[in-house]
């Protein structure tokens, strides 16, 4: 070999050994997420921002505190709110669970459901709204600023002037500044990762002057279908203290109905004091210092202030764990990459890694707006906990799903009673609950069933991901139980020889009438699924199959479908030609985008249904999971492009605000299942799916699109 022909030889090899260097070389996740930090220049109630640990968390304003808690009123709420903090109204009346129930006669059968009366003022209209709203979720103080201009009123937002904001999502800091009257003000504030803490540290002259203070001020709750934790009507109806101080810090005590709980503070030479305005408090520092810093814990019960960790304590925590979440699990980069939605399409998967670590990341499954503000009284909807919890698991997290999950084992037995009364096996789960599994009346969500199979996908999430018997072990009941359920709520046709389901459900897309309804498309697709993983988690106990799931997986309804395009349902043949059929949830395309495509699915018909969905959808009328969902199942197809066009639809409930946040419209600023949505899409267009092959498979291959990804796993 001549020395040119090896020089020629050495250098391919080094470039070709640079590449595979480059390319193994890990995801800078620190830069990809600093990247999005967030900055706010302006008073905007639609950019407040939050701190939290996924069991508590706390919304501000451009103060860094929630000194304006009325102006942000109707926009991203400043919530204070924990998973313990739920409140119950006393029973005057008398009132009788049994009083919400009415009976139906379906397939046959009567069975009894808990719903909403309407009408006139009626004892069941009044039972039904009882046991919706007595135990509801609590807005647990307003914590702020009291600034004082030089003429001695109260500074409102647009006294305050040079605000600069900034969310730090790597390190959970916000670092806020602003001056008043030319005087600056500079706020930290941070979240303790393992308790209901918060830290601050205020540097400002105004201090030394007495002009700035901190305020703590108590709202009643609304009980409505949204509270805004704003309401201070009502003073007689709760009660509040202070009940210890000294030069540590200071407990106030708060009592309802149904709870008492403490915000306890922790500082250095300051003092506390009521104000002459009923469960509204100020905090004045002492004057001797430009800097004040504090910490105040919520808790359901009292605990010595000196024992609180301080603000530096509580910044270091955050600063820590923080950084422990985001170089655990999975990670994706779209640096480089020329399509001008990627940078987009990055920035929503950090704020939303950020806000469902913060807001959804706890002992219970969240309610759809988090930990910000009460939507449906501050009770979860377990139809949601696919969207709000799978996506930790396909970023390699599972232990923040195996929390959630956890939960059912606690409200087993209420799910037990609801199948007995209706006169099935099993467990049927709640769809609109607390935090203790109690069931709400509703008109609609006693029929709803697409969660039932919810508890078996994700404990075959967890089993994949570790393969261990011992997750089998731990789950077993959980899974047999839903499929019991599953099965018996089956209705055997002896006609057509075959199980459906159905009369008497209302799928996914709520337009259906329950007394009509049968064989919705995304159900028996996900019935089936589900069914099939269960007696796979028998033989993989050494158990015997069960012979009545296999008798209803064995002759479960075909997919409907007419002129080659699935319906939405069986009893819908004008599902695409009727307008009235045509809105909220396509969730036909569920069948595959949420579910792998078994034996009953056809993949050309689903692309006939995809297309012809896409085409003629009021997509204006869909919520923020809707586009995850349509992407899901374009990538299925084989349709990446589609896939991305779905995850940017030009649609109202497809925005994503400043701080991260699925707008959806007036009534719900923030949307968390659309941001889990994002991140079980993406995971699953890098990680792919079962069936799919390569790397970063759903993601378009037209050379606009450069993704470098590490860690995820597989969806099913």
């Amino acid at each position: 070999m001549t020395g040119k022909k090896l020089k020629i030889r050495l250098t391919f090899c080094l470039s070709l050994f640079t590449v595979i260097l480059v390319h193994a070389q890990p995801i800078n996740r620190q830069a990809v997420v600093q990247r999005h930090t967030i900055i706010n220049t302006k008073v905007d109630s639609l950019e407040s921002l939050s701190v939290g640990n996924g069991k508590f968390a706390y919304t501000v304003d451009v103060t860094g505190l929630q000194s304006f808690p009325e102006r942000y009123a109707k926009g991203v709420t400043l919530g204070t709110q924990s998973e313990w903090g739920w409140n119950r109204l006393k029973d005057t009346v008398g009132y009788k669970f049994d009083e919400t129930l009415k009976e139906y006669t379906l397939n046959g059968k009567k069975s009894s459901y808990s719903v909403q009366f309407s009408g006139a003022d009626t004892r069941q209209r009044n039972a039904s709204d009882w046991f919706r709203k007595s135990v509801h979720r609590i807005q647990l103080g307003n914590l702020g600023l009291d600034i004082y201009k030089k003429d001695g009123s109260l500074v409102g937002p647009k006294d305050l002037q040079n605000i600069r904001q900034s969310l730090n999502m790597w390190t959970g800091e916000i670092t806020s500044h602003f001056t008043v009257e030319g005087i600056p003000v500079d706020v930290v504030t941070v979240a303790h990762q393992d308790l209901d803490l918060l830290g601050f540290q205020v540097k400002s002259p105004l201090i030394t002057t007495g002009q700035l203070k901190v305020r703590l001020r108590y709202p009643y709750p609304t009980m409505e279908f949204l509270d805004e934790g704003v309401n201070y009507k009502d003073p007689q109806k709760h009660k509040s203290s202070i009940i210890a101080q000294d030069a540590s810090g200071a407990t106030i005590q708060h009592e309802l109905e149904g709870i008492t709980y403490s915000s306890i503070f922790k500082w250095n030479n300051a003092k506390v004091n009521a104000t002459g305005t009923t469960h509204y408090y100020q905090v004045t520092p002492d004057k001797n210092s430009t800097v004040f810093e504090f910490s105040c814990l919520f808790a359901p019960q009292q605990t010595s202030a000196s024992a609180l960790p301080s603000f530096s304590q509580t910044r270091e925590n955050s600063i820590t764990q923080l950084k422990k979440f985001w170089m655990n699990g999975a990670a994706i980069d779209f640096a480089g990459s020329t399509d001008p939605r990627a940078k987009e399409l990055e920035r929503r998967v950090i704020t939303s890694e950020y806000l469902t670590k913060i807001q959804c990341a706890g002992s219970f499954p969240p309610q759809e707006t988090g930990l910000t503000y009460n939507s449906w009284f501050g009770k979860p909807h377990l139809e949601m906990h696919w969207w709000h919890g799978i996506h930790f698991a396909l970023w390699n997290r599972p232990e923040l799903l195996e929390k959630t999950l956890d939960w059912y084992f606690k409200v087993e037995d209420g799910a037990k009673e609801i199948a007995k009364r209706q006169g099935f096996k099993g467990a049927r789960w709640q769809k609109m609950t607390d935090h203790e599994g109690l069931e709400s009346p509703s008109s609609v969500g006693a029929f709803i069933i697409w969660q039932q199979p919810h508890p078996i996908y994700m404990a075959e999430l967890l089993y994949r991901n570790s393969n261990n018997k011992e997750v089998l072990q731990k789950y077993k009941d959980i899974v047999f139980e839903t499929a019991e359920f599953m099965s018996s709520f089956a209705v055997y046709d002896s006609a057509k020889q075959r199980y459906n389901l159905g009369k008497g459900l209302i799928p996914a897309q709520e337009v259906f009438k329950a007394v009509d309804t049968y064989n919705p498309t995304y159900e028996l697709a996900y019935w089936d699924w589900a069914l099939r993983i269960a007696q796979q988690w028998r033989e993989r106990m050494g158990m015997a199959r069960n012979a009545e799931w296999d008798a209803v997986i064995n002759k479960l309804a075909p997919l409907p479908k007419l002129n080659g395009v699935y319906l939405s349902t069986e009893n819908t043949p004008d599902s695409f030609t009727n307008e009235e059929w045509l809105r909220d949830h396509p969730s036909v395309l569920g069948a595959l985008g949420m579910v792998p495509a078994g034996a009953k699915l056809d993949k050309a018909t689903m692309q006939r249904t995809f297309d012809t969905v896409w085409k003629v959808w009021q997509w204006d009328d869909t919520w923020g999971w809707d586009f995850p969902m349509t992407a899901m199942t374009a990538a299925r197809l084989g349709k990446p492009e589609k896939a991305i066009d779905a995850l940017f639809m030009n649609i109202k409930t497809n925005t994503y605000l400043k701080n991260g946040h699925n707008y959806q419209d007036g009534r719900l600023r923030i949307y968390l299942p659309g941001n889990g949505g994002v991140l079980a899409t993406v995971a699953m267009l890098a990680g792919g799916w079962d069936g799919s092959v390569g790397p970063n498979p759903g993601f378009p291959k037209n050379g606009k699109w450069k993704v470098k990804s590490e860690g995820f796993k597989k969806m099913p």
